[in-house]
């Protein structure tokens, strides 16, 4: 379950928002149903489309194998074929699980020598994400990968190698031709959205994680925000007050948590609204705030800078750990701490920054009961539609990515394609 609450909130925003809201109903209601302008874009929007019972069982098949088989497993994918699956594995890793690599995401020399050696006298498997092979980064670590299987594994490298890309791409010829296993990328699904599907949920299940309960809190997180009405919709809420605050003036949004767990989560939350959100000269830019390290940078700008942000707090109510400082007869002058344990420690650093940020700009925050797969999947639900129904109110596409293609004609014509 999840929860939104909003810090200090005066009348006249109580208000603004309420008519926000009450304007926008229709848009939470096409949302709900889906739209045929977007029917190419929606096959996140049912979870069951392709994350159903069949497929969960074909990829827990497939990645009992490679745990059974590897070392390690690298990802080749860049952005959205990778960000989603990472999120979720550098937070719950199993210890007994293969190594997870990741390629695919730099052009950087140096980067891409430091990950070959890490493949030194490992059992590999690779999978390579690339929904548009046509793209530079999975696309040319994908070659360089292949060759280093091709020379270590001989013909049976065919057997290690997988790919998800598009039914009738290039990648699934390359399949077909030379014996890879061949997973399908959606079509009807963008990079940024693709956490239910092959795309994420294979390398998570190498990892260990159980996706049939990701899944899940995805699903249930689906069907609360199609039943709940606009007064009580977690999604909808969220939508409007991001677009009061805009209104307002405020032009970054600040991911906040004091759990280092969700470190790469922020980085998918990161692309979903700047790719989805960020076009027609409008949009909130999305930045993270990785606490308590950052507090002592970031905090000062919070508190004294220039007031061009609000601020969203994750924060995870089932304690997932513990640590208890104990007495030292040595003068250190932090025997406040005596008996004390981290999490509460933790916990009184969350609730006192709260309270510090709150009174200088909008502060919100999204509680979530447990730091598990389940609730990692209320996540990803939660946040894809909160950032399509954002999207609408602002007026922009949450789909399309025509700024991305920009710079890629420019490099294009520089290494001569």
């Amino acid at each position: 379950m999840l929860n939104l609450i909003i810090h200090n909130q005066s009348e006249d925003q109580k208000k603004a928002v309420d008519v926000i809201a009450s304007e926008n109903i229709r848009i939470l209601e096409e949302a709900k149903t889906g739209e045929n302008c977007y029917a190419d874009s929606q096959g996140w929007l049912d979870t069951e489309e392709w994350a159903g019972e069949e497929n969960i069982k074909r990829l827990e098949e497939i990645a009992k194998e490679i745990r059974e088989n590897a070392d390690a497993f690298v990802l080749i994918g860049v952005g959205g074929s990778n960000n989603a699956a990472r999120s979720v594995i550098e937070a719950l890793r199993k210890d007994d699980a293969p190594e997870i690599i990741y390629a695919g995401n730099t052009l950087s020399p140096d980067a891409m020598n430091r990950m070959m050696k890490r493949l030194e006298g490992k059992s590999i498997y690779i999978d390579c994400i690339a929904k548009n092979f046509e793209t530079l980064e999975p696309g040319s670590s994908f070659r360089i990968l292949r060759k280093y299987m091709e020379k270590t594994y001989g013909e049976e490298a065919g057997k290690r190698i997988i790919a998800t890309g598009t039914v009738g791409s290039s990648l699934e010829t390359l399949c077909t031709k030379y014996g890879y296993t061949f997973l399908e990328f959606p079509l009807n699904v963008g990079g940024r959205y693709t956490a239910m599907t092959n795309v994420g949920l294979l390398p998570m299940a190498v990892a260990g994680i159980d996706i049939s309960e990701l899944v899940k809190g995805a699903r249930d997180m689906q069907i609360r925000v199609h039943e709940e009405s606009a007064e009580k919709n977690i999604a909808y809420q969220y939508a409007c007050l991001r677009n009061l605050y805009y209104k307002e003036g405020y032009r970054v949004e600040m991911l906040s948590s004091f759990e280092p767990q969700f470190r790469f989560f922020y980085k998918w939350w990161i692309q979903l609204f700047a790719e989805s959100e960020g076009k027609d000269n409008k949009g909130v830019f999305p930045v993270a705030g990785e606490f308590s390290e950052e507090l002592h940078s970031v905090g000062q700008f919070i508190q004294d800078g220039s007031p061009i942000m609000f601020e969203t707090f994750l924060d995870v109510k089932k304690q997932n750990a513990s640590l208890i400082v104990e007495p030292d007869e040595k003068e250190d002058y932090f025997d406040y701490l005596d008996g004390k344990d981290f999490w509460e420690i933790n916990k009184a650093a969350y609730h006192a920054t709260v309270a510090a940020h709150s009174k200088k700009l909008p502060c919100l925050t999204i509680e979530v009961d447990e730091l598990d797969a389940y609730h990692f999947g209320q996540l990803f639900y939660f946040f894809q539609f909160a950032c399509y129904l954002s999207c609408k109110i602002m007026g922009v596409n949450p789909f399309d990515q025509p700024g991305v293609e920009a710079y890629k004609k420019w490099m294009f014509e520089a290494l001569g394609k």
